[in-house]
């Protein structure tokens, strides 16, 4: 028998068992129920009996079977009901139950349940007909739902509970079989559902959609009731419910929701149900507590439906979060608002339990990454959609700030809203005061204490709020749950973000390097773009910005809030999370490339690492400013909590745990000015101001836990830290400081003394650390050789800076810190492998640091830059190091930029390297001679005197050892060395040395010179061929490298010690006749002018600057110097002329090899025109001995025979043998010399002397006009110059009497040579020099040494010279041709320019002078030549010249005669005011010699058209002289007035004799003038000055009588006034005229003085006059009685008669002898009185 069968047998067994039990009962008082049993079991035994399969049959008959059943629990007997419910129960059980008795048993349940009998046993019941099969569906189905629903809301709790496990079991039940039903069909697909449809199917109605099976169809029309029953709606498919509670409705759908989510994920018409119904059920139900928080301003009463309830918002919480735990994808939007509800029941004006509530159910969400991952996606990335991502996690993080800032108000909220009366826990109500020690983790902040409790398990959050559903209150809150969740929380955060992006990018790397490695492409890719950003470069840009909004999103609420709790955390545990999601985070953004939030994550870490107020003042963080970034959204509570972190002045002030335990006192390390550690500092100050310390600083565990968290990040993941290296490295070294660990040996750090760091305090357990802190340091930054080039870059430029603020802080006079600098070092020391990446920026700084004035600072600088330097020139290179060119210079170059600084502690240990250098790897420095070379010649440039010969030392040991295995190009370098060493200044012998050097140098280039020309032809091809220092002109290396040597000799040669400058002077001018012969013809024009003309160009310059008087350094030499060189300008003036005398040598030694090449004419002129610059030169012996070289190569001639060895033949000239012995040479060089000149010219054929001989006829090459010429521009640029007058009084440039005797002397001799080209403009400049030079006056105590007295008539041998020069110009000029003769107006008016100085001395620029009679008085340092007996001899050469060219017609057409006549006016007007009388009495001489012989020319009517200027000039002269203004002096003698007066009456008589008679061939202007001063001669009155004039003057009466006689001689014609007399006549007249006006004159002046002096009597002088004129009154009348009457007009009669009034005015005369005077004159005017011939008759005149 088959098991079904045996099931069946028993199944009848006990049904016929329970039927005859229940027939037994129902006998009595039931009968019906009897009979029905009875024919029930007939009718099992019927079946049983006609059927084999007993099952279905009886499920055929099941109605019938049931129906005893049925009516037995219809009696109401207790008994009977549960006989029969067990009954029922069994069959359903056995499945033996079809639909239509299933749905009576239904209807039986309901009708107990309606009853209220059995209440457990109809739940019993519907629970095992629910679960047994699927026939009870439908309305059955909804009625036993009903059912369970009315049984638990019974008042019996026991009913209520079991009845609402049943109804949660009975609903999944339902959607179980809908998960059936699926997998049934799972082959088949689901209908699609037409959304729209279905929108408006539900509208009309609440049928189920027709697209569902049954099983669907009877869970959709479920789930859609409960949803209707919770919105308080009455159901559609649940009829008979009578009540329903919104938490147990709730509580349902979140079990639904939560058990099958595959349901409402797989059909549509479910997932409408969620948007539909559900989702606008939640927001609807969370309204009364958004209105309650939008603000109700008064508490509402308890029975409120407004007031949030404690369980309907922890069940609508936990339906949110299984909505977005289960349905995220189907609710998007929906999602956005319910994560906005939640974020927003986080903020402070909500209930204590809400906000607790809130934050479990985003404890749930945190944890979950990929929700993370899509709330980031779906949200944040969209640009008009609300930042959920960054919504929640600023809302954790202004949650854990409300802890610590509001805590008493977040208690007093949590016990007035929801347990009023009910205290606190009394943990939290002390938090404001300190706590209590604790062994538990906590957190302290300001005072508030809170605790760190477990909220997790196994690393899954455990809610604890969310799961109190038997609560109907909020119960207190446990303290320090609230922000362990929320510290749970962010760590869930950021362990998602991290692991997100991580595995993310992991993934991507792969795909990417399996991409690039099927492509081949990885070997394309430049190794920057490999390690730049990662794989960012070829990641998807989407999948990018994912990770990168992730990151945005989130970091400034979990920085903001991890820092708080770092900063407040007490445990070790919990700091060590807190810093390795710092650390996390850190990194992630670095490998994003998100460099604000990576280096506010290195700040927040470095921040904690330090004290308190020392955070803020070194890093420089600006409160309450914090970085932004682009994509995330500032919100008030992020704000918040930022200004409470990062605005705060202090940290949790706690000392109970151990966290806060100081365990190191240290000082500060000093910040440079412009930082935030000033006002900080003062704050300290200010605190510290009763006694402590200010300057001291703690450190506690935690900062040194936080030290051990940078140097992690550091060491880990010190690729991506990118520009954060300052902040890690600026934070390490201030660790470091106040640590007092001190750099050693190596970079590496060490625990520095008590000497080093006094102020130090280390406990004994951290003293036990350091050493360990000081290897990870070390292993920090040996880990660097692991990081790419760009990092290490980052690292380097970090340690740059650091070091540059620490540089800037000992500008400061502060300690600074050498941390920057070890490292530095250290880092360079183990990145040796890859020097190119790293060792320009790192030298180069370390040279900055080098210059340094801090001693210790440039100390480690040097000792870092010499360190590297001789590791890498030791370290094994691929390819090695001599093979390298480029590495070798670089390596190199920071030791030789060492030189530049002044400093000798740098400079020494530089040496020192240079020195180990050359000991141990000096053979290998091929490419590096030169930079080595030249660190040892930088040392020469005055460095100290130790320096020097340490650097000389080294010179010598190259020069002895290494000259055969250096490079050929390298030994021009060193020639330029050992010459620096020459020009050192600090030891006079090294300099002599170097000198020497440089001469074994040149022996050592002439004994190999094959060798050595072949090398350097070699090189030259290989290198490109390198000329010395000025060099244009190509030319062999080999000459190039003798050139080099002569160039450094010719410095030498103007160094500022005589020793120096003598010795390489003799050496160079040696060397060049030793070693001469090895150059070339071409490169001997380059020693000309490269290495001697410039010499001489330094010489002049520097001899031009030299100091007159002695001085210190010249006292101090060691040598002994004559007292005639005991100045620089005395020694300089030696230099000058030696080098002078030596160009000269070589000049005429060589002068073949510039005459082969054409250049000498040339050469010539430059010669010349530094013989003029040494004539011009301010030393007398300079400039004398320069006039000597021009007076002797001006008579040089060209050598006869040379030879192309650059040797004089035998026959040379005796002034080549001349100029040998002016240069004294070592006789060593002689004999040398002599030597090789014998193998010269031994080896020398007659052939090839013979191409380069010149004969007889060499002068023929020599352009004579051309060299004459520039000889003549010499003596001219020489003489301009140095008699050039000065343009201010200020100068001492006056050139001596003999120099300028000497120049002027030479003249002669050159005017033979250009007289043939002598022009005009030549002539001008001559008399230009000659002017200047005679102009020049000498000094005071000098003068009575070379000027004469003023009464000697000896002339200066300068003024001799110079007259003998115009002499010979004058004689030139006369003998020459026609149009050289045109120059003779030039020689007059140069002459007549002399003349002037008889007068007045000419001024030399702006000097003052004195003359010589007045040298008494020391009124100037100058004293101006006696010009007299010179411009004397000069007017009488005038005079002469002009006697002999007076009819020359240029000498008339030039105003020649004019010109005397102008320049005679000064001595003549001058007259008794010349310096010398024997000055105007010459002028009158030559006056009256010059002017016989001019006026016949001026009166040739041929040539008066070259005269009609002389006349008025020649009117001056007469009136000048004759009526001079200065009168002759009282000491003057009778006789020598008498002497004087005769040249006057001379003078009348000239023109008596000259000029009147020929008044007809003269102006009569002229002539009237010369009337005039006759007039004015005839009377004594001429010069008459005031009436009050004393002075008794003498009158000219011989003179006033020869022009009275002159006037009457001209005044009267005794013949009749005809023809040709009409010119007599009219000068007749004009005498009468000018005699009458001129007593007219005198008489009215009388009058007039007269009656102005009063009683006084006028002087006696103007009674004389006035006697006088009176007397020639009388003689003029008594002549015009005599004369003719025709020869006397009436005009003249008028003017006669006109006298008489004034006559008649002079009666009043007190004086005799005016009036006897007076008397005669008025007796001559008794002839007039008569009565007239005419008279008047009848108004008409008759004769």
């Amino acid at each position: 028998m088959s098991g079904e069968a045996v099931i069946a047998k028993r199944l009848v067994e006990n049904l016929q068992t329970d039927l005859r039990a229940l027939s037994n009962e129902t006998k009595r008082k039931y009968p019906p129920v009897k009979e029905a049993a009875e024919a029930g079991i007939l009718k099992i035994r019927t079946v049983v009996a006609h059927n084999k399969h007993v099952m279905p049959a009886l499920v055929a008959c099941s109605g019938e079977i049931l129906q005893p059943f049925l009516l037995g629990c219809d009696t109401k007997n207790l008994k009977i009901i549960q006989l029969c419910l067990q009954s029922v129960q069994r069959l359903i059980s056995h499945e033996a139950l079809s639909a239509g008795a299933a749905a009576n048993v239904i209807n039986m349940l309901w009708n107990l349940m309606e009853s209220g009998m059995e209440d457990l046993k109809v739940l019993q019941t519907a629970v095992v007909i629910l679960t047994t099969n699927t026939v009870v569906r439908g309305h059955s189905l909804a009625k036993a739902i009903v059912v369970c629903f009315r049984l638990h809301f019974s008042k019996d709790n026991t009913t209520s509970n079991t009845a609402s496990a049943i109804v949660q079991q009975v609903i999944s039940i339902v959607f179980e079989r809908v998960m059936a039903e699926d997998e049934a069909h799972a082959d088949g697909a689901e209908v699609e559902v037409d959304l729209d449809k279905l929108k408006t199917s539900s509208t009309v109605s609440k049928e189920a959609p027709k697209t569902l099976r049954p099983c669907a169809t009877d869970a959709y029309l479920l789930f859609q009731d409960l949803c209707c029953l919770v919105n308080g709606d009455k159901p559609y498919w649940l009829h008979g419910m009578t009540e329903m509670t919104r938490t147990f409705g709730l509580e349902l759908l979140e079990s639904v929701l939560n058990s099958f989510p595959q349901v409402f994920l797989r059909h549509g018409e479910f997932s409408f149900l969620l948007k539909e119904r559900v989702c606008p059920l939640v927001i609807k139900l969370f309204s009364p507590s958004i209105k309650h928080r939008q603000g109700m301003s008064t508490p509402a009463p308890p029975v409120s439906p407004e007031r949030p309830s404690f369980p309907i918002n922890m069940r609508l919480l936990r339906v949110v979060s299984v909505l977005i735990n289960k349905y995220y994808t189907l609710l998007v939007t929906e999602c956005e608002i319910f994560l906005s509800l939640i974020v927003k029941f986080m903020e402070g004006d909500k209930s204590f339990w809400q906000r607790i509530l809130a934050l479990e159910v985003l404890h749930k969400l945190c944890s979950q990454s990929k929700l993370l991952r899509c709330f980031c996606q779906s949200y944040d990335m969209k640009p008009h959609s609300t930042k959920i991502f960054a919504n929640i996690v600023n809302a954790l993080g202004a949650f854990i700030q409300s802890l610590f800032v509001h805590p008493v108000v977040e208690r007093q909220s949590n016990q007035s809203v929801d347990k009023p009366g009910k205290e606190g826990s009394s943990s939290q109500s002390q938090s404001q005061n300190a706590p209590a020690p604790t062994q538990h983790p906590a957190f302290s902040y300001k005072g508030v204490f809170i605790p760190l409790l477990p909220v997790s398990v196994a690393g899954t959050p455990k809610p604890v709020f969310l799961e109190l559903l038997d609560k109907t209150d909020a119960p207190s809150v446990p303290d320090g749950y609230g922000l362990s969740v929320g510290f749970a929380s962010l760590l869930d955060v950021v362990k998602c973000v991290s692991g997100i992006v991580t595995s993310e990018m992991d993934v991507e790397e792969r795909r990417i390097r399996a991409l690039n490695k099927d492509k081949n492409e990885t070997s394309k890719r430049s190794p920057e773009a490999k390690k730049e950003n990662g794989v960012l470069s070829d990641v998807d840009k989407g999948l990018q910005s994912l990770w990168e909004e992730l990151v945005n999103s989130s970091w400034c609420g979990v920085l903001a809030a991890l820092s708080l709790l770092l900063d407040a955390c007490m445990d070790e545990a919990a700091t060590e999370y807190i810093l390795k999601s710092q650390e996390l985070y850190a990194s992630l953004c670095g490998k994003l490339g998100l460099t604000v939030p990576r280096d506010a994550f290195v700040m927040a870490l470095c921040k904690a690492s330090l004290p308190p107020h020392y955070a803020l003042s070194v890093l420089n963080i600006a409160s309450p400013q914090t970085p932004q970034h682009k994509g995330h959204n500032r919100n008030t509570s992020r704000d918040g909590l930022l200004q409470m972190t990062q605005g705060s002045e202090g940290r949790s002030e706690d000392t109970g745990d151990g966290r806060n335990q100081v365990v190191a006192v240290g000082t500060p390390l000093a910040t440079v000015v412009g930082t935030q550690q000033g006002p900080v500092m003062k704050k300290q100050r200010q605190k510290h101001s009763s006694g402590q310390q200010p300057l001291s600083k703690q450190l506690t565990a935690k900062n040194i836990q936080c030290m051990r968290a940078i140097l992690s990040l550091a060491h880990c993941h010190g690729t991506i830290l990118g520009t954060s290296w300052h902040l890690v490295l600026t934070t390490l070294q201030h660790l470091v400081w106040i640590l007092g660990l001190k750099p050693a040996s190596g970079g590496s750090l060490k625990v520095g003394n008590a000497t080093e760091t006094p102020n130090t305090v280390i406990t004994t357990a951290v003293m036990a650390e350091l050493p360990i802190l000081s290897a990870m340091l070390s292993r920090l930054f040996e880990s660097s050789q692991y990081l790419d080039d760009v990092a290490l870059h980052h690292l380097i430029d970090a340690l740059c800076k650091l070091s540059t603020e620490a540089m800037d802080m000992a500008f400061n006079n502060r300690e600074p810190s050498l941390f920057a600098v070890a490292k530095l070092l250290e880092t360079g020391l183990v990145n040796m492998p890859r020097m190119e990446v790293f060792w320009r920026p790192v030298s180069a700084h370390l040279l900055d640091i080098c210059q340094h004035p801090h001693t210790r600072m440039r100390e480690w600088g040097a000792e870092a830059v010499t360190a590297l330097v001789k590791a890498a020139i030791g370290y094994r290179h691929e390819p090695p190091l001599h093979e390298n060119l480029k590495l070798q210079t670089m390596l190199l170059g920071p030791l030789q930029e060492l030189s530049s600084i002044p400093h000798p502690d740098i400079r020494q240990k530089q040496l020192d390297c240079v020195h180990q250098l050359l000991s141990s790897t000096g053979e290998s420095l091929v490419h590096g001679w030169p930079m080595v070379l030249g660190v040892i010649g930088a040392v020469a440039e005055d460095q100290g005197e130790s320096l020097v010969r340490s650097g000389f030392q080294s010179l010598q040991l190259v020069v002895t050892d290494f000259l055969p295995i250096m490079p050929f190009y390298c030994l021009q370098i060193s020639v330029g060395v050992a010459a620096k060493f020459g020009l050192q200044k600090e030891d006079v012998n090294i300099s002599l040395t170097a000198v020497g050097l440089i001469w074994n140098i040149s022996d050592y280039l002439y004994q190999n010179r094959d060798k050595i020309r072949e090398g350097l032809e070699k090189e030259a091809k290989q290198m490109g061929e390198t000329q010395p220092d000025g060099i244009e002109q190509p030319v062999p290396p080999f000459d190039a490298l003798w050139l080099t040597l002569y160039s450094r000799l010719a410095d030498l040669c103007v160094d500022s010690r005589p020793a120096v400058r003598k010795s390489a002077g003799q050496t160079l001018f040696s060397t060049i006749s030793a070693h001469g012969a090895l150059l070339k013809l071409s490169t001997w024009q380059i020693v000309l002018w490269q290495v001697l003309f410039p010499l001489l160009d330094k010489v002049k310059k520097l001899s031009g600057s030299a100091a007159t008087d002695r001085d210190a350094e010249t006292a101090k030499g060691n040598i002994l110097i004559h007292h005639s060189r005991d100045t620089a300008e005395k020694q300089w003036a030696e230099t000058k002329v030696l080098t002078l005398a030596g160009v000269a040598r070589v000049f005429n030694t060589w002068r073949h090899a510039l005459l082969s090449l054409g250049d000498f004419p040339r050469a010539w002129a430059l010669l010349l025109e530094h013989i003029e610059a040494s004539a011009l030169s301010t030393s007398n012996e300079v400039s004398l001995a320069a006039l000597k070289s021009f007076q002797e190569i001006l008579h040089i001639r060209p050598p006869r025979r040379l030879n192309a060895l650059g040797r004089d033949s035998p026959s040379h000239s005796n002034n080549d043998t001349e100029l040998d012995l002016d240069l004294v040479v070592p006789n060593e060089e002689v004999i040398d010399r002599i030597h090789n000149n014998a193998t010269i010219l031994e080896r020398t054929s007659s052939e090839e002397r013979a191409e380069f001989e010149f004969g007889e006829g060499a002068n023929a090459e020599l352009d004579d006009a051309t060299l004459w010429a520039t000889a003549w521009r010499v003596w001219y640029n020489i003489g301009i110059n140095s008699t050039k007058p000065p343009k201010s009084r200020d100068t001492v440039r006056v050139p001596s009497q003999g120099f300028l005797t000497s120049l002027v002397q030479i003249f002669p001799a050159l005017f033979i040579h250009i007289k043939p080209r002598f022009v005009a403009g030549d002539l001008q400049k001559l008399c230009m020099v000659f002017q200047n030079a005679v102009s020049v006056p000498v000094q005071a105590d000098m003068s009575i040494f070379i000027i004469p007295s003023i009464s000697e008539t000896e002339l200066t041998a300068l003024q001799q010279t110079v007259l003998h020069a115009l002499d010979v110009v004058q004689k030139a000029v006369s003998e020459g041709p026609d149009s050289m003769q045109t120059m003779f107006p030039a020689i007059f008016d140069q002459l007549l320019t002399f003349v002037t100085y008889a007068c007045q001395a000419p001024s030399y620029g702006q000097i003052e002078t004195k003359v010589l009679s007045k040298a008494a008085s020391k009124q100037s340092d100058w004293v101006a030549m006696n010009y007299v007996p010179f411009a004397e001899k000069a007017l009488r050469m005038s005079a002469q010249l002009y006697k002999e060219t007076a009819t020359h017609p240029a000498v008339m057409e030039q105003h020649v005669m004019q010109n005397i006549l102008k320049v005679l006016q000064f001595p003549l007007g001058l007259k008794y005011a010349c310096p010398s009388a024997s000055s105007w009495k010459l002028a009158v001489q030559c006056l009256l010699e010059i002017l016989p012989v001019g006026l016949p020319v001026a009166r040739q009517p041929s040539c008066s058209q070259h005269f009609t200027e002389m006349w008025p000039d020649l009117a001056a002269v007469y009136e000048l002289f004759l009526f001079s203004e200065h009168p002759a002096p009282a000491i003057l003698s009778v006789e020598e007035q008498q002497e004087d007066e005769s040249l006057d009456v001379q003078v009348v008589q000239l023109i008596r004799e000259q000029i009147l008679p020929y008044s007809s061939s003269t102006p009569d202007s002229f002539v009237a003038r010369i009337m005039t001063l006759l007039n004015r001669g005839s009377i004594h009155s001429a010069n008459t000055a005031s009436f009050l004039d004393t002075e008794n003057r003498q009158l000219r009466e011989e003179f006033a009588k020869a022009c009275f006689e002159t006037l009457l001689q001209f005044s009267f014609i005794t013949h009749d006034i005809k023809g040709g007399a009409q010119d007599e006549g009219a000068l007749t007249k004009l005498a009468l005229s000018a005699l009458l006006q001129r007593c007219q004159e005198v008489l009215k002046k009388y009058v007039e003085d007269e009656r102005l002096s009063g009683k006084c009597p006028l002087p006696r002088s103007r009674m004389a006059e006035m006697s006088f004129v009176l007397q020639a009154v009388t003689t003029l009348m008594q002549s015009l009685k005599k004369a003719q009457q025709q020869n006397v007009d009436s005009a003249t009669w008028d003017q006669v008669i006109g006298l008489y009034p004034y006559l008649v005015d002079c009666t009043t005369c007190t004086s005799s002898q005016v009036c006897k005077a007076l008397k005669e004159a008025l007796y001559q005017y008794q002839n007039l009185l008569v009565a007239p011939t005419n008279r008047l008759t009848n108004g008409t005149t008759s004769d």
